[in-house]
């Protein structure tokens, strides 16, 4: 195979329509092993494939980018930064941007190897001394396309990942590079944000070295400022940078954590409030996901007050942030406590979102459904008669006949709505009160063993894990009996797609 390989490279110098060679050099790379290429990679002679490069035909351009990049998936870091960092450069002014993106890509990859193995430390500081490929990069993130600016991104970030990419970004010109890049438009300004973010989650020194550039302060500053746009678009950057843990105590400390709640009360007299409002929410619903959700709804009692306020509320946008925070706090056991706590109002919001699911727009209802999965889900291992009873309750008050109105959803034509609905019966399949709500339900178990209900793979699969989630309850054969128990048993053992077999008779009729 290397021969081949080495052969078919040689016959592309000697033609001068090279299209079909190149066809034939790109199936042979793409059929032989990686670990056959990378023995004979470094051997091979890319000088022509780089040239080729040089044109306007597409499907050249096409080609070259798919054998490039597969034989550079063979090659060491530090044999790319030392043998090709310069053909990699020209890559990143070439007007095809999918040239463009092999070169970032190229080097991201090569710089995540060398950051994370001991093998190749020398790998990023061959890439860094050459400061017009990091600042080709860098203007990169200021280009047309959102592809090409992404994976400049994601190279930048490779770079930071080592201290010496740290340096040469942050204390050296390249930081200009940057802030120059910055000043091209808003779009490109949140880039950079975004760049920034991602590297300082990275660890709690990445964290400092953008804090001391005064990214972060002018991305703060942006967040309370007065151009509601801009803040809207700023609190998403902001919600980023608090999935880590340095991060979210780098807000606290700054105070940005409690200016955000101040927003959310400041919210009531702001015309305007439903623009950032939902990025708002949405950013205390993440911490309540990594941080405790009592201490969050105890610490900023706004952010709760807020949900239901947009829960009851006639903003379908609202309700839809809405109903995706409460998902987020139900699920787990603390934040359903936590909901609990609040008493009438919960079961109060309870009766609108059972209103929601029936009468609402078909996205909106998809999301209330989803959202009533995780508010009544309970794991096995943590259903203490407390714990049910709530779930229990909360479920009667979605509606005045619960089992009717998801019954009723789960009948309709549409897989999204139908497999939803049957969700919410898994949620509760392995909870006690939900399977005497079934078995009381005239017809549902037949409803459940009839497959000719469900046409499509998503549906089956979602039916099958409502009959699993039965089954393997320690309560169903008390509560179904063993006949239903048996024949959902053999429903599970066939599996979601089984097709029983009809016998077809011929009759011959006679005269």
């Amino acid at each position: 195979m290397a021969a081949s390989i080495e052969q078919l490279l040689a016959d592309i110098w000697e033609v001068e329509d090279p299209v079909d060679e190149l066809k034939t050099l790109n199936t042979a790379l793409l059929t032989a092993p990686l670990n056959s290429l990378k023995e004979t990679a470094p051997g091979l002679r890319l000088g022509v494939i780089f040239s080729l490069l040089n044109t306007s035909d597409r499907e050249q351009i096409n080609l070259c980018v798919s054998i490039l990049d597969r034989i550079l998936q063979a090659l060491e870091p530090v044999y790319i930064a030392q043998n090709f960092r310069e053909e990699l450069q020209r890559g990143l002014l070439h007007p095809d941007d999918s040239v463009k993106i092999l070169a970032l890509s190229q080097m991201c990859e090569s710089l995540q190897k060398a950051a994370r193995t001991a093998e190749n430390p020398d790998a990023v500081t061959d890439f860094l001394n050459s400061p017009e490929l990091l600042r080709l990069i860098i203007q990169c993130i200021g280009g047309e396309q959102l592809s090409v600016a992404k994976q400049a991104i994601k190279a930048i970030s490779r770079i930071a990942e080592t201290k010496a990419g740290l340096d040469a970004i942050f204390m050296g010109s390249y930081l200009q590079d940057l802030k120059n890049v910055m000043a091209t438009d808003d779009i490109v300004r949140y880039r950079v944000y975004e760049l920034i973010v991602e590297i300082s989650n990275a660890s709690p020194v990445s964290l400092g070295y953008c804090a001391n550039s005064g990214f972060i302060s002018q991305l703060i500053t942006e967040l309370t400022g007065d151009d509601i746009l801009i803040r809207a678009t700023c609190i998403e950057t902001v919600t980023a940078l608090a999935h880590s843990i340095h991060g979210r105590q780098y807000l606290a400390q700054q105070g940005v954590i409690d200016k955000i709640s101040n927003m959310m009360i400041g919210a009531e007299s702001d015309p305007f409030s439903s623009f950032y409002l939902p990025g708002l929410v949405k950013f205390f619903g993440n911490l309540a996901i990594v941080d405790s959700p009592q201490h969050i709804c105890e610490h900023y009692p706004v952010f709760l007050e807020k949900v239901f306020e947009m829960g009851e509320g006639q903003d379908p946008t609202l309700n839809g942030v809405a109903l995706d925070t409460l998902a987020i706090l139900a699920s787990s056991v603390e934040g359903k406590q936590v909901l609990q706590k609040t008493g009438q109002k919960f079961q109060n919001l309870l009766k609108k979102i059972g209103h929601v699911a029936k009468n609402a727009p078909t996205e909106l209802r998809v999301r209330c459904l989803d959202a009533i999965t995780s508010i009544l889900s309970l794991p096995t291992d943590q259903q203490t008669d407390d714990l049910l009873g709530m779930t229990e309750s909360w479920f009667s008050s979605l509606s005045s006949q619960p089992m009717e109105l998801f019954r009723s959803i789960s009948t309709q034509p549409f897989t999204e709505l139908h497999c939803s609905a049957l969700r919410v019966f898994a949620a509760i399949a392995d909870q006690p009160w939900g399977q005497k709500f079934m078995i009381n339900s005239p017809g549902f178990v037949e409803y459940i063993l009839d497959r000719s209900v469900d046409h499509d793979k998503e549906s089956k699969d979602a039916k099958y894990e409502l009959v699993k989630a039965l089954v393997n309850s320690n309560t169903i054969a008390d509560i179904f009996g063993n006949q239903h128990y048996l024949r959902l048993r053999a429903y599970l053992r066939e599996g979601p797609y089984y097709v029983r077999a009809t016998a077809s008779v011929a009759l011959e009729g006679a005269e």
